[in-house]
């Protein structure tokens, strides 16, 4: 029987502690981007790849995410009594996006411990993952081209992209062939986190996309807590390659690291550029800009 991704879980427990002071009170996730919160384009993006059902693991300090994602009645009425039908679209359209369910992670015990969470709401099926900070900028959604992927193998599949050099030793490293039939499907035979450049097994990184079978749990639940006492989810995926395969899929796009605040920095520019409004008036405004 032909398996559907049709659920997407979003780790968003974490203290966002590179930005502060501005994550004191805010969450990481809703900082803007231009004119939308991180995870408001992770959550667009897993809806055009075809989910209908959003998991998002919370924790304290969290709940300005699930009121942006709830109805606002007062705003509503507010911009309707003003005739202001654009902008009440564009509030409306936020939380019509997915069905939203919320759990929470009540310790910071590792990515792996956050996709545990998800467990009773996912169920006994296929679901993807997607960090809310890192952003891919690219014509089919990334989520998208990996759900294709997964439709083509029926196996877990891990987003990558190449990375060059020293900088490798900053992700995990996929130790991979691959496929002749589409060389975009890389066949893992195992990964390797953080290496020295010069034992990484290849250049292609995995980065904060993932499809997963429902057996990924039962991984989790097995692995042993790495450093810090968190459950590390690259040890689960290993331990998931013992039973099943796992391919890596080299993405078309860009992708930016909005976890970092020069990362951050580099995709406001990049976004603020291409924003359909305020494109033109900021790519002028940047060439007066003395450097």
């Amino acid at each position: 029987m032909t398996m559907k991704i049709r659920k997407a879980v979003f780790p968003a427990a974490g203290m966002g502690t590179r930005f502060l002071p501005a994550t004191k009170a805010t969450p990481k996730e809703m900082l803007c981007l231009v004119d939308k919160p991180l995870i408001q384009y992770g959550v667009e993006e897993a809806v055009a790849a075809g989910c209908t059902e959003i998991i998002i693991i919370t924790g304290r300090g969290k709940t300005t995410m699930e009121d942006h994602f709830d109805k606002s009645s007062e705003l509503e009425a507010s911009l309707a009594a003003k005739n202001k039908t654009a902008l009440l679209e564009i509030a409306r359209s936020v939380s019509k996006l997915a069905k939203i369910t919320y759990t929470r992670q009540p310790e910071a015990l590792g990515l792996g411990h956050a996709v545990l969470m998800a467990k009773e709401l996912v169920g006994n099926e296929p679901f993807c993952v997607l960090l809310p900070d890192d952003i891919v900028d690219a014509k089919t959604p990334c989520m998208k081209q990996m759900v294709e992927a997964f439709n083509e193998v029926q196996s877990s599949i891990l987003g990558s992209e190449v990375v060059e050099g020293a900088a490798i030793s900053a992700y995990g490293c996929l130790d991979c062939t691959p496929l002749a039939s589409n060389p975009r499907l890389l066949e893992v035979r195992d990964m390797v986190e953080k290496p020295k450049p010069e034992e990484a097994p290849s250049q292609n990184a995995i980065i904060g996309r993932y499809i997963l079978t429902p057996r990924i749990f039962e991984m989790i639940e097995g692995i042993k807590p790495g450093a810090g006492g968190e459950l590390q989810l690259t040890d689960a995926i290993k331990a998931l390659l013992h039973y099943e395969k796992v391919y890596g899929y080299s993405y078309e796009g860009k992708r930016h690291d909005a976890g970092d605040k020069l990362g951050f920095l580099k995709a406001t520019v990049e976004f603020g550029l291409k924003h359909p409004q305020l494109g033109a008036g900021f790519h002028e405004w940047l060439k007066s800009f003395p450097l």
